[in-house]
């Protein structure tokens, strides 16, 4: 009987929907100390408060490039995020989300070198948030990460800045594998 149950299940298998050359995810921030692993992370309650929202948008359905919209609510207002592509996963140490992910390395980590270090080779975004502090920033490359490369979305300080380094890493979304 092994046989028939098999093949019944076969035509099921066909209808699954093939994965999606766009992505989208939703997440709120919580601590990174969340009794269940939060997929994005605050480090920083003063500019992402913990249940902010975060929408990405991953669009790949052109071969050879990539669309990423971050949109977000309920983060500080009227600031100014830097936001890139990281090699590493979110985790309770900020630097857990590792150097800036490049579709070309630069052999030499940090990379500074503007040959590696610019627009075309990492994904970047500038994230403005209005009064409300909703917002939305769009960033395309000409590129597609490699499968595992770019782990998390990273949210940096940026100016002003208050108490934080314009570079200090105040929240990170983990990225679908």
């Amino acid at each position: 009987m092994p046989a028939p149950f098999a093949a019944a299940l076969l035509p099921l298998a066909l209808l699954a929907p093939a994965a999606s050359p766009v992505s989208v995810a939703e997440t709120a921030f919580d601590p990174a100390t969340a009794f269940v692993r939060p997929t994005a992370i605050s480090y920083a309650e003063d500019l992402v408060p913990y249940g902010s929202h975060a929408r990405i948008v991953t669009d790949r359905s052109v071969p050879g490039r990539t669309v990423l919209t971050l949109t977000v609510a309920g983060l500080a207002p009227d600031h100014e995020f830097p936001v890139h592509l990281h090699t590493g996963d979110c985790g309770a140490d900020p630097a857990s989300s590792g150097p800036h992910y490049q579709d070309v390395v630069d052999p030499v980590q940090p990379s500074t070198d503007p040959a590696y270090a610019n627009d075309r080779n990492e994904l970047r975004l500038v994230l403005r948030t209005d009064g409300q502090g909703r917002g939305t920033a769009r960033a395309a490359v000409d590129w597609q990460p490699r499968p595992g490369g770019a782990r998390s979305l990273v949210l940096h300080a940026g100016t002003p800045a208050g108490r934080h380094a314009a570079g200090d890493r105040v929240a990170c979304v983990r990225l679908a594998r």
